[in-house]
């Protein structure tokens, strides 16, 4: 390991013990000389950044300062994907449960909601419901997800989708607005 790496990984520490890091995010591939400590960067980066903006203060851990995760204490991840909340434009609106199966990727500008306005009084929220996604599903650039939302293993929600109801089989593409299965996917790979 050379001498940057080492110092790398001596900031990003100390980064993440100014910011309250849990170690539980500070684990897994993002960590790894294989991943050239993609993590370690992200911590310094984002620790700055979002000190500076006053956004995502407290969360537990790095999140770009271009997205936002509200009632993080909500959102349930595999350390091996905290590449999720690395890039632009993401809202995790977690007050409800948000549940992010391993191996999940989710593109920029998606919005993940567990609760809605209120009809009667834009003022209050709706009671939350929780958006539970699968593992190894594909979140399009610049889709919504709506509380409630159940998505299965392998389900590829289509840049630009709202996904206002549940697909908990999975192995499907869905698409629209609002979405719907515009194909099935194999469960098993033939070698």
């Amino acid at each position: 390991m050379g001498i940057k790496t080492k110092i790398k990984i001596i900031i990003g520490k100390a980064y993440a013990r100014k910011q309250h890091y849990d170690r539980q995010y500070l684990t897994g591939r993002w960590f790894t000389a294989e991943n050239n400590f993609a993590g370690w960067d992200w911590v310094i980066k984002n620790a700055k950044n979002c000190r500076r903006a006053k956004v995502n203060i407290g969360c537990p851990w790095p999140v770009s300062s271009d997205s936002r995760a509200v009632g993080f204490c909500n959102i349930e991840f595999h350390p091996d994907d905290l590449n999720n909340f690395q890039h632009f434009g993401c809202y995790f609106q977690g007050k409800g449960k948000i549940s992010i199966g391993k191996g999940t990727w989710i593109a920029p500008n998606v919005g993940i909601i567990t609760a809605n306005h209120s009809m009667e009084d834009l003022n209050k929220h709706d009671a939350a419901k929780p958006v539970i996604m699968g593992e190894n599903c594909w979140i399009g650039m610049n889709s919504m997800i709506l509380p409630g939302v159940e998505l299965g293993p392998r389900t590829v929600v289509g840049a630009g989708s709202v996904v206002t109801k549940s697909f908990p089989d999975g192995y499907c593409v869905i698409a629209g607005n609002p979405a719907k299965v515009i194909k099935k996917l194999e469960t098993e790979y033939e070698n």
